[in-house]
């Protein structure tokens, strides 16, 4: 019986220790040192995404800022449209004009006649605003 007996002490001896170092090992204390040991390792990794993120951002901010001066710069050509019709008209108007001074020097300097008036009627109408 005394064998049994001692037995049963030495495991609920063995059992409280067991019980005891497991207490031990999951402290709060030594999950804070776990947790601080985590950080530790993984904070330098951390810290290099955020400042590649942060490249990141300033490379997508300045490729949104061309993309929006690009676009910006079409849509006034488009809107020049307008001005280049003016110029065509213009340049029509001149092209006449030079044709009836040629067409003027080429008859003989005996029948020289004046230049045409800008109201001549037989030139195009004006297209200015």
């Amino acid at each position: 019986m005394e064998d049994q007996e001692m037995q049963l002490k030495v495991k609920r001896v063995t059992d409280k220790f067991t019980e005891s170092m497991y207490v031990l090992a999951n402290e709060p204390s030594v999950a804070l040192y776990r947790l601080q040991e985590h950080v530790r390792r993984s904070l330098p990794e951390l810290v290099q995404h955020k400042t590649d993120m942060q490249s990141w951002e300033e490379q997508s901010q300045g490729a949104i800022y061309t993309v929006e001066y690009a676009c910006s710069a079409v849509k006034s050509m488009t809107n020049s449209s307008l001005y280049f019709k003016s110029i065509e008209g213009l340049l029509r108007q001149t092209i006449s004009m030079k044709d009836h001074i040629s067409a003027t020097q080429g008859r003989s300097f005996s029948e020289a006649t004046p230049p045409p008036c800008p109201h001549d009627p037989s030139l195009p109408p004006s297209s200015t605003s």
